[in-house]
């Protein structure tokens, strides 16, 4: 009897260890929420509340089916054209900005606010001006990108740039180190770890902007299938599209910031 219960407990033991093992591993946690989200949308859709709500079944279905013909590839191509070329322009000129606005009060005085001004904007009431000024083409969908990545990034860069610890400046300044010396090897490599935060957040929302674009300026590329698909009432491909979009974000913002933990110290990361 006692030999039975030492193995049953001998036994016992690895297997409730590699539960809490388990129970301990984020991935599983996100899977188990993942898992959840899906049957409670496949609950919904055969509830039969809307007639214009898929199951999640038909919608991965509808993924599949766009995904074999190659339909939502040549979206995305089409998609990530003004995107790209956005995000270019508002790093370069964000991050630019933020670094000047940092450094000078002039400039900062008068730069700032602009940026403020255009992060507190409401994008769906600027579009229809931007589309009377440049029109329904590839200039418009650009300045969409960029009316919402660029202040977001500038407005980061500045903080970080702002928020260096003074002390660092003052080590440098006792070595007998130039200005430039102080920007290149003091101010952005202690600034780098939440500008990089900023420009993640700004190609969230650069890729916001390029579906909003779509959707209210032309529709071409992704905004075109959503917008083709509610109109036919294919209502699982118009879901299948939107989550795709979702996912699309989610794994390009998870890299991003799988990338930014590599490239910096934990302690140091921008939040």
């Amino acid at each position: 009897m006692t030999s039975r219960t030492s193995t049953t407990s001998a036994v016992a033991g690895p297997i409730s260890g590699a539960f809490s093992a388990l129970a301990d591993t984020p991935i599983v946690w996100r899977l188990l929420s993942l898992a959840l989200f899906c049957a409670a949308w496949e609950i919904a859709g055969r509830s039969n509340f809307n007639y214009a709500f898929p199951t999640f079944f038909e919608t991965m279905g509808a993924l599949w089916e766009m995904c074999a013909d190659g339909s939502i590839f040549s979206a995305y191509l089409r998609t990530l054209q003004p995107l790209v070329i956005g995000l270019a322009f508002s790093l370069t000129v964000g991050v630019s900005a933020g670094v000047l606005m940092g450094l000078r009060e002039d400039a900062e005085w008068m730069t700032l606010p602009v940026f403020i001004t255009m992060q507190a904007a409401p994008m769906a009431a600027l579009i229809p001006l931007v589309t009377f000024v440049y029109g329904i083409g590839l200039i418009s969908k650009v300045l969409a990108v960029v009316m919402l990545a660029m202040p977001v990034i500038a407005i980061n860069s500045y903080k970080a740039v702002r928020n260096v610890p003074p002390s660092l400046i003052d080590m440098c300044r006792s070595f007998q180190g130039s200005q430039r010396q102080q920007i290149v090897r003091i101010i952005l490599p202690a600034a780098s770890p939440m500008m990089f935060a900023g420009i993640r957040l700004g190609v969230a929302e650069g890729f916001s902007g390029a579906v909003l674009a779509e959707l209210l300026i032309t529709p071409t590329g992704i905004g075109d299938l959503i917008t083709y698909s509610r109109s036919v009432a294919q209502f699982d491909h118009m879901y299948a599209v939107i989550l795709s979009i979702v996912a699309f974000a989610v794994i390009t913002v998870s890299l991003l910031q799988k990338l930014e933990t590599k490239l910096f110290r934990p302690e140091t990361r921008g939040i």
